[in-house]
């Protein structure tokens, strides 16, 4: 994010588990601390471990971008990134979310590369959960430790080409997410494809459906469809 910005961001997602199906929904802050550091602060309200839409947890994700060798249309940079979450509901699947389905923290990398219109990203982290025992003290303990991956990649489709600020922008992109489990023979592997429209180059809708393309163990759901929009406000944290 632009230094000084301010966003905010509201992300619904809807899936099954079994014959159940799921709803979240995400309002989210994000700050431009500076052109290298941004944060985010969000809450999460689903069904997804009761039977009516109720409020979940929070969570707050950092990330410094600590390398950057920028040309002209084409850049390659490297960040670090750390999230904390603190959830109301103890663990009860193989898979770890920590987007205030569980408490626990995340530590990363991402690598970032643009090239004229195509964009590649690949991240890597480490994730860990605090289980919540003493909501459910005679739930089996599970492990709590997990490797995350992801791969992405995406393309500019229109315009054809820049005119000015204000055309709408037509993004279509893929991401393949996994998660192995540390201790534990589990493991996810997810494909999400979406596209995405930019619009006044300030505000983003986001629409994507992601499924599981290998699985070993339980999760939340096995797909699920997404949909989200962004507004930036630039300036919005500059002393004037």
């Amino acid at each position: 994010m632009p230094t000084g910005t301010l966003s905010t961001k509201i992300t619904a997602t809807n899936g099954r588990h079994f014959n159940d199906r799921l709803q979240k929904y995400v309002p989210e802050v994000m700050f431009g601390i500076s052109k290298k550091t941004m944060l985010h602060v969000a809450g999460s309200f689903s069904n997804m471990h009761t039977k009516s839409v109720e409020w979940d947890g929070i969570y707050i994700y950092a990330k410094h971008r600590f390398y950057s060798k920028d040309n002209i249309h084409s850049h390659f940079r490297m960040a670090a990134f750390g999230q904390a979450s603190y959830s109301r509901h103890y663990l009860q699947y193989d898979e770890i979310d920590l987007n205030a389905d569980i408490s626990g923290f995340q530590a990363g990398l991402i690598a970032t590369q643009l090239k004229n219109k195509f964009a590649a990203s690949a991240t890597a982290s480490f994730i860990k959960a605090i289980d919540n025992k003493s909501l459910h003290p005679e739930h089996p303990i599970q492990a709590n430790k997990a490797f995350n991956y992801s791969l992405s990649a995406g393309y500019l489709v229109l315009p054809k080409e820049y005119k000015n600020f204000e055309q709408i922008n037509l993004n279509i992109y893929t991401e393949f997410l996994g998660q192995t489990i540390i201790g534990s023979n589990a493991y996810f592997f997810d494909a999400a494809p979406s596209v995405q429209l930019i619009f006044n180059s300030s505000s983003k809708l986001n629409f994507g459906f992601r499924c599981q393309l290998a699985v070993e163990g339980v999760r939340t759901t096995d797909q699920s469809f997404l949909l989200s929009f962004e507004h930036i406000f630039f300036n919005a944290l500059k002393k004037k």
